[in-house]
């Protein structure tokens, strides 16, 4: 005679730790700026916290190619960017201008758009 948990066996899941079943339910969307210098990118800075507009000054001035979509990066999770990268955008302030933040491609000014 059978028993039901002969009948039906338990699945046997991956455990994921806490910590790690966490960061994969973040996600967070930011935009970025990305120049040469850091005397630039604070100077850029300067300009959107007096009032210019983040996408205009992304496709004016922003080196990466997602500077044409107003420096648009999409939803992404944590270690999808470049470590210094996810430090500010998964810890900084949502819709605040962070940076200069210095990574192997240059120096970024990011703004979180949203995180949950």
């Amino acid at each position: 005679m059978l028993k039901a948990q002969d009948e039906y066996p338990m699945l046997s899941l991956p455990l994921i730790p806490f910590s790690n079943a966490e960061s994969i339910m973040t996600q967070a969307s930011a935009r970025h700026i990305l120049v040469d210098d850091e005397a630039k990118c604070e100077a850029l800075k300067k300009e959107i916290e007096d009032g210019r507009d983040f996408a205009a000054v992304a496709k004016e001035h922003s080196n990466c190619p997602s500077g044409r979509q107003g420096g648009e990066l999409g939803t992404f999770g944590p270690g999808q960017m470049v470590p210094e990268f996810d430090k500010v955008v998964f810890s900084g302030e949502v819709n605040k201008v962070h940076g200069p933040v210095k990574t192997q491609f240059g120096y970024h000014l990011l703004e979180i758009t949203s995180r949950s």
